[in-house]
């Protein structure tokens, strides 16, 4: 049977977060016999496998186990077992709203063989994920709202949906992206390359319950400069380095910038107070870590 939809989600160690997200994919108002759900475990040892057989969802589950590959070698496996047509990326802490899988599928319908990003929300609890899933008004949302079409930049594959042959065609997920970061939007710029254009569907939400400390984050933007080297090196495309902040100006001004310096330390202690510019000084810290990372890639290859 060759479904529409295969819902692709790659986990390891989600447990807690799964759950709540599958739930939601089975409360999905697209017909149960359109769509299947396939999850591709990294060898989790959290339970994941006990808690999936618990669950009894409508539409069809396959729970496929594997090494830990990272994200972009589990989510190759799911492309190939998948048997639906169009392929909808997902991960294991969002939560889908009832009309996702449905709305991916009108602007497929009314535009065959291109790409489709809804509005992935982003929430750091449960209580938050209610609140904005009552109350649309107050969501965060990062394109205006009549936005229609997106450069590859923004195919995130938190809601992101594309026809399984086209994958293929253009070599799925590069493995080689095996830290945080741009593997997904690496994806997108090929499948733009091959002339493939990106729709962008604010009606097809989905909730990202990620909460993190400002360390974590820090953590994960410097895996991300380390990625953006990767991404740069393997195309060689200038527009590449400017777009993803390794411009000449901005390596330039990181590098008068000390780590024990007063810029740093000022903003650590905005960010961790309730000033008026905390959020400001969250952004500095979080870009300084960032091209910590940029640097760090630079000079191992050079």
């Amino acid at each position: 049977m060759q479904y529409f939809i295969s819902v692709i989600i790659p986990t390891f160690n989600r447990k807690e977060t799964l759950k709540p997200v599958l739930e939601s994919l089975n409360r999905q108002t697209f017909p149960d016999s359109k769509y299947e759900i396939v999850i591709v475990d990294s060898n989790s040892t959290d339970g994941t496998s006990e808690m999936i057989k618990e669950l009894q969802l409508k539409p069809s589950l396959r729970y496929i186990r594997q090494e830990n590959r990272g994200r972009s070698g589990a989510r190759n496996r799911g492309i190939k077992e998948a048997e639906g047509h169009i392929i909808l990326f997902t991960d294991a802490d969002i939560i889908a709203s009832p009309e996702l899988l449905k709305e991916h599928e009108i602007i497929h319908c009314k535009h065959p063989g291109e790409a489709v990003v809804g509005l992935e929300v982003q929430v750091s609890s449960i209580e938050e994920y209610e609140h904005v899933r009552d109350h649309p008004e107050n969501r965060k949302e990062l394109h205006p709202k009549s936005r229609k079409k997106l450069s590859w930049l923004y195919f995130m594959t938190g809601n992101a949906s594309v026809s399984r042959d086209k994958l293929i065609e253009v070599g799925m997920f590069d493995e080689d992206f095996q830290g945080y970061g741009w593997e997904d939007i690496e994806l997108g710029y090929r499948l733009a390359k091959s002339g493939i254009s990106i729709n962008y569907r604010r009606n097809a939400v989905n909730y990202h319950l990620h909460p993190a400390s400002l360390e974590e984050k820090y953590k994960i933007m410097r895996m991300a400069g380390v990625s953006a080297v990767k991404f740069y090196r393997k195309h060689k495309d200038w527009k590449i380095r400017y777009l993803l902040g390794m411009n000449p100006l901005s390596l330039k001004i990181h590098s008068f910038i000390s780590p024990e310096g007063w810029v740093i330390k000022k903003c650590r202690e905005q960010s961790e107070s309730q000033s008026l510019f905390r959020g400001f000084c969250r952004d500095i810290l979080l870009q300084y870590h960032y091209l910590n990372g940029v640097k760090e890639e630079f000079e191992r290859i050079n």
